[in-house]
C-alpha cells in the first residue's frame, strides 16, 4: 500500500491541535475503531482516512524531538507504512492514536540513535550545514530562536523522561494518552513528568549560567 504524506505548508507547521472533549474524544475512538476495522479487512481507502485524521499531528510530535522537516515527512510516511503493515497485531480493544504515536517516537528515537552511532549527531539540520560560531559574538543564543533553545535543552533530558515531557507538556496529550503511548502506568506517567520537569529546568539554568559565566576575554572580543 502506498500512503501519502502532504507536503506540509507553512499554515501547517502553525497547527495547534486542540485538546478535545471526553465526548469527542470517545466518538472519535469509535471512529478510529470502525475505520481499522475496515481497513484490516482491506479497504485501504479508510487507512487512508486515518492518515488523513493523523498525520499532521505525527509530524508535529516528531519534530518535538528532531525538528528536520524532511526527515519528519520520511519518518511519519514510514510511520504509517509500519501501522498498515502491522494492523493485525493492533488490539481493537485499545485506541489507535497511542499505538499510532508509539511507532512514530519509537522510530525517530531509532533514527537519531543511527546517526548518532554514525558520528552525525545533530540537533538542528533544517539547513543541511553546519554552522562555525562567530567568536566575535558575546551570546551565540542570538541566532536561536526560543523553540530551537528548548530544543537543545530537551536534548539533555533522558529519553525516557524526554518523551512524556514532550507528550504531555508540549503536545498536550492527557496522562492517560502519554501512558498508552509509552506503555506505562499513570502513576508512573505522573511521576516522570515531575522529574522531567525537575531535570528540564535544571539543565535550562545550567545553560543560562554557562553564557553568564564566559571568560571576559570572550567579552572584550565581542565588544571589539
Amino acid at each position: 500500500m502506498a500512503v501519502r504524506i502532504h507536503q506540509m505548508t507553512d499554515s501547517d507547521s502553525a497547527f495547534c491541535s486542540s485538546v478535545p472533549s471526553s465526548e469527542d474524544a470517545g466518538l472519535q475512538a469509535a471512529s478510529d475503531a470502525r475505520l481499522v476495522d475496515e481497513a484490516r479487512r482491506g479497504d485501504t481507502e479508510s487507512f487512508g482516512q486515518l492518515v488523513l485524521r493523523y498525520e499532521r499531528r505525527v509530524i508535529r510530535v516528531i519534530r518535538r524531538f528532531m525538528p528536520d522537516d524532511q526527515m519528519a515527512q520520511d519518518l511519519t510516511q514510514e510511520a504509517f507504512l509500519r501501522a498498515y503493515e502491522r494492523l493485525e497485531q493492533f488490539d481493537p480493544s485499545r485506541r489507535f492514536g497511542p499505538w499510532l504515536f508509539r511507532i512514530a517516537v519509537n522510530l525517530t528515537y531509532d533514527h537519531l540513535r543511527r546517526v548518532k552511532r554514525r558520528g552525525k549527531w545533530a540537533l538542528f539540520s533544517e539547513t543541511g550545514q553546519d554552522r562555525t560560531p562567530d567568536p566575535a559574538t558575546l551570546d551565540p543564543r542570538v541566532h536561536l530562536d526560543l523553540s530551537q533553545e528548548v530544543q537543545m535543552v530537551l536534548a539533555d533530558v533522558p529519553e525516557a523522561y524526554r518523551t512524556v515531557l514532550i507528550l504531555r507538556d508540549l503536545e498536550g496529550f492527557s496522562t492517560s494518552e502519554v501512558a498508552a503511548v509509552t506503555e506505562r502506568s499513570e502513576a508512573t506517567i505522573r511521576w516522570r513528568l515531575a522529574e522531567a520537569r525537575r531535570m528540564f529546568r535544571e539543565a535550562w539554568d545550567r545553560r543560562e549560567r554557562s553564557f553568564e559565566e564566559m571568560p571576559a576575554d570572550e567579552s572584550s572580543a565581542a565588544e571589539r
